[in-house]
Order: structure tokens, then C-alpha cells, then sequence
């Protein structure tokens, strides 16, 4: 526990430097209300990164999210195109999401094939039923279902209590996954299931509904993500979703998740989210390219996966400054010369 609020309030500790170098640069960024509203350009990445987090602490992997949002999105949008209610909508639109979420579960637990595999497999499936569905509605292309009525795209720009309504869904949200996670047995569970699933089989803990209950959460965020991005952007399209795929993976292992299971924190993945969101909209207003932001997010999930694991092995550190030492004493500088 102490080792990963050390790793913790290192994320803070970046995140305000961050923000203070980028507010240098460019004085909007030492706004309040700037930094605030500028979250919801990228708060949807921790809204999935939250139970992603709980997955990969589990030792699974979901990749296939990213597709989930943009089906929920493209089925929502048909839904409010037919005019269905409100809330009739909304809720079908989240069943969605739990259901994809559940199929992910239940095929991983019962061909036993790596999540990765499957879940790589279910985003094909996703995707290509969001573009199916949009299609059948008549928007192909980049074009999306629009023309929403005005009680769905209106919430999203309430402000209650100062915050955006995306940043303070974000809010909760992560409150809630932090009490599942630190809190509950089911979150006990989480963690036994990463260190050691067989042992985990062998204590007759509920592997299977645990799993299946972690998937459908996953799904669950997925379509909230969706039905914030709609609200947001006025739009549903079937690649809704595609932005979101590797800066929510690089937040969870930023913010300190094990790939390979049984470690994690939701708190981390919080703050890495706003570190990640932040430094590209700290490089957009400094004039950067949004490719090279994507670059660099590229290379910051190298660099936190190296660094976790040399954290959590700090043999191969010492193994390493050994065989360096090693190869200077036997080439000394003199014999170079």
C-alpha cells in the first residue's frame, strides 16, 4: 500500500508540475475554468480507464471497449432517431453496453483462450455491427446520427457545483471504483484472481461471477462514455470510440496497474488520466500536432511499463548496474584510448 501512494503522489506531483510548466508556456492553462472545461475533451478516457483498471489488475485485458462505445453510441442514436423515450433510450443503450461486456466474459471463461485473443476477436465484432447498424440508418462515412433532441444534448453542459457534467460523472464514478476495488471482498477477489488464478480456483473463490462481473462493468463504462461523447460532440458515429483505445490502456498501467495482474490502483488510473489528458492539451496550446501528442503517449506507455516493472523488480535494476559496472572495469577508458 505504501508503494503505490509513493507512486501516486508522484502522479500528482507531475500533474501539477505539468500544469504550472504548461500555464509558463501558455497562460490559458493556469485558468481554472480552462483547465475544468478542458476535461471533458478527454475525461471519457478514465470513464472506461476506471474498470479497465480492475480488469488488468484481475490479470485479463478488454481492448475491445473501443468498439463498444461506438456501437451504444450508434444504437442510442437510432433509438432517440425513432424517438424513443428518453429514458427508455438511455437504458437500452447501457443494457448494451453490460451485455458486450458480459459476451467478453463468458467467451474468455469458457474457451479459456487468452482475453487479449478474444476480446481482440469481439472488437472486430463490435465495430463492424456499429458500422452495420449506422449504415441501416442511412449515415455511412464520417457522417453521424444527429438532430438529438434538446433534453439529451443540453445536460451535458450543466455545471453543478463549478464542475462539467462529464468531469463530475468522472468524479463519482471513480469513487465508486475505488470503494469496489479497496473496500469490498469483490475487490479482495480481484486482486487473488491476478497473483494467482489456479490457487484462486482451488480456494473456491467465484472466479467465474467475479470475471463476469468485471467485463460487464467494463462494458457498463463503455456505454457511458458513449452516451457522454453523443451528448458532447451532438453527434453518434460507429468510431466513437477509436480515440480512446491506448491512452485508457496507458492511464491504467501510468497509474500504476501490473500488466500481468494482481497489482493496481483506481486512484492511479485517475490521475494518470488527467496527467495524459492534460499534457495533450498542454501540447495543443503550445502549438504541437495532434500526431505528435499521440506519439508521445505512445512512448509514455513504453516508459510506464518499463518503469513498473523495474519498480516491482528492483533486482533487474541492480542486475543492470552490475553488468554496466562489470563492462567499464573491464574496458577502461585507458585501453580505449
Amino acid at each position: 500500500m505504501k508503494r503505490y501512494m509513493k507512486w501516486e503522489g508522484a502522479l500528482a506531483l507531475l500533474l501539477v508540475l505539468e500544469i504550472v510548466l504548461f500555464g509558463w508556456a501558455n497562460p490559458r492553462m493556469s485558468d481554472v475554468d480552462t483547465l475544468l472545461f478542458s476535461t471533458s475533451d478527454f475525461i471519457t478516457v478514465g470513464v472506461v480507464a476506471l474498470p479497465l483498471t480492475l480488469v488488468i489488475v484481475s490479470g485479463g485485458i478488454d481492448i475491445s471497449f473501443a468498439a463498444v462505445v461506438g456501437l451504444c453510441a450508434v444504437a442510442l442514436g437510432i433509438m432517440l432517431q425513432n424517438q424513443w423515450p428518453l429514458p427508455v433510450a438511455l437504458f437500452c443503450a447501457l443494457l448494451l453496453g453490460s451485455l458486450c461486456g458480459l459476451l467478453n466474459g463468458a467467451l474468455i471463461l469458457w474457451t479459456g483462450v487468452n482475453p487479449l485473443v478474444i476480446t481482440l476477436g469481439t472488437l472486430y465484432l463490435y465495430g463492424g455491427s456499429a458500422l452495420l447498424l449506422s449504415g441501416l440508418a442511412g449515415a455511412t462515412g464520417f457522417e453521424g446520427i444527429g438532430n438529438f433532441p434538446a433534453a439529451f444534448t443540453d445536460w451535458i453542459n450543466l455545471t453543478p457545483l463549478g464542475m462539467p457534467m462529464p468531469l463530475l460523472l468522472f468524479v463519482v464514478l471513480g469513487a465508486l471504483f475505488w470503494a469496489l476495488m479497496h473496500r469490498t471482498r469483490t475487490g479482495r477477489y480481484v486482486f487473488l484472481l491476478g497473483q494467482n488464478l489456479r490457487a484462486a480456483r482451488y480456494g473456491a473463490l467465484p472466479v467465474h461471477r467475479t470475471l463476469l462481473t468485471l467485463y460487464s462493468l467494463v462494458g457498463l463504462a463503455s456505454a457511458i462514455a458513449a452516451v457522454i461523447m453523443s451528448a458532447y460532440f451532438g453527434s453518434a458515429r460507429a468510431d466513437l470510440g477509436a480515440p480512446l483505445l491506448m491512452p485508457a490502456i496507458t492511464a491504467v498501467v501510468l497509474g500504476g496497474a501490473n500488466i500481468y495482474g494482481g497489482a493496481g490502483s483506481v486512484l492511479g488510473t485517475a490521475l494518470a488520466t488527467l496527467l495524459i489528458g492534460f499534457l495533450q492539451q498542454g501540447l495543443q496550446m503550445v502549438g504541437v500536432s495532434s500526431q505528435v501528442s499521440s506519439a508521445l503517449s505512445g512512448a509514455l506507455l513504453i516508459l510506464a511499463v518499463i518503469g513498473r516493472s523495474w519498480s516491482l523488480n528492483p533486482g533487474i535494476v541492480r542486475q543492470l548496474c552490475w553488468r554496466l559496472r562489470a563492462r567499464i572495469t573491464r574496458h577502461p577508458a585507458s585501453d580505449r584510448e
